[in-house]
């Protein structure tokens, strides 16, 4: 178990370094073109796992070429190598790489757990490689509780050029080195948290007022049911009334929380709530910009165009294009 201490600028760091994990690398992949498997993760893998958890965070590090995953949503996120998957609530989920390929049981291709040395899992029909570095964490911080769907089921980072990119880098290589099959027995270390903590950094440094106590929000006693509503209903028509009935408390005692406690309105959280969904969706999925549209409640993909626009100086196709070149 780890509680990070390291310095960090801002509330947002502050409280994640105070995130209490606990976590191993637990599997080291080498799939080859074309290749798909099912089966993985979910509450019995959850249980065998971290007896008594009924989820884990689960975190898949891309080392070399490009893979998916989906989850009960449907989607499939992609991530390339130096970036890192991570599904916040455990779900059961596929995972594959380019080309089109029936999913077989990871059963069928891994001795089932608990394993008393690290499998290195080789499956595919021998074309493009990809390799992949898989960890779960144990939290029962509210950051991770599904109910208030604080994350999408599954979501990708990126750390861009600089410190992070090159501490990104460095880890990963020493996650291949720790998963390279020498050592006995399945290697709990530091690296899993310390790899979590900077991806959710990164994830959450463009989430409503992450400056202003947003981790203190999810935990306030009157901002966390109007928070819930919003993370779960993001194609709703709030108003400031709807939401205080969902709080249990008066239109200005919501209203002078929200500012109090994130630093803006109510309604505006909202409206940077689904900028935040929309931008993930079109970073990491193939969903289109008008389904995008309908899913963070625009009733018509130009109004959340424009929306996007003003929120990111670029129309959402533009945007994702770029995204996209930058990844490559």
């Amino acid at each position: 178990m780890i509680e990070r201490t390291r310095g960090a600028v801002g509330p947002l760091n502050e409280a994640l370094e105070r995130l209490r994990l606990e976590g191993a690398i637990f599997l080291r992949a080498e799939y080859t073109e074309g290749w798909a498997l099912a089966d993985q993760g979910g509450p019995m893998f959850a249980a065998l796992m971290h007896p008594g958890a009924e989820r884990l965070i689960l975190f898949h590090v891309v080392a070399s070429g490009r893979c998916w995953v989906s989850t009960t949503d449907g989607e499939r996120y992609w991530a390339s190598a130096g970036e890192v998957i991570v599904l916040p609530y455990g779900d059961a989920f596929l995972m594959g790489g380019v080309e089109p390929v029936e999913p077989v049981s990871i059963m069928s291709v891994v001795p089932a757990p608990p394993w008393t040395e690290m499998p290195i899992v080789r499956h595919g029909e021998g074309g493009s490689r990809t390799e992949v570095v898989c960890g779960c964490l144990y939290s029962e911080d509210p950051l991770f509780d599904p109910a208030l769907k604080v994350f999408s089921p599954a979501f990708v980072v990126r750390p861009p050029p600089g410190p992070s990119r090159a501490w990104f880098d460095a880890s990963i290589a020493y996650a291949l080195e720790e998963s390279s099959g020498e050592s006995q027995g399945v290697r709990s270390t530091k690296l899993p948290e310390l790899l979590l903590i900077d991806a959710l950094r990164l994830h959450l440094a463009n989430a409503p007022a992450s400056e202003r106590g947003w981790l203190a929000g999810l935990r306030d006693p009157v901002l966390a049911p109007a928070m819930k509503a919003i993370h779960t209903a993001p194609d709703r028509k709030w108003t400031v009334a709807d939401l205080a009935m969902e709080a249990a408390v008066s239109r200005s005692s919501l209203d002078g929380r929200f500012r109090d406690v994130l630093g803006l309105s109510p309604i505006r959280y909202v409206n940077e709530w689904r900028m935040r969904i929309a931008q993930d969706l079109l970073a990491t999925t193939e969903v289109t910009v008008a389904e995008i549209a309908r899913r963070v409640g625009y009733e018509s993909e130009e109004a959340f165009s424009r929306a996007f626009k003003r929120a990111h100086g670029q129309s959402p196709s533009p945007w994702r294009v770029g995204r996209s070149l930058r990844r490559s």
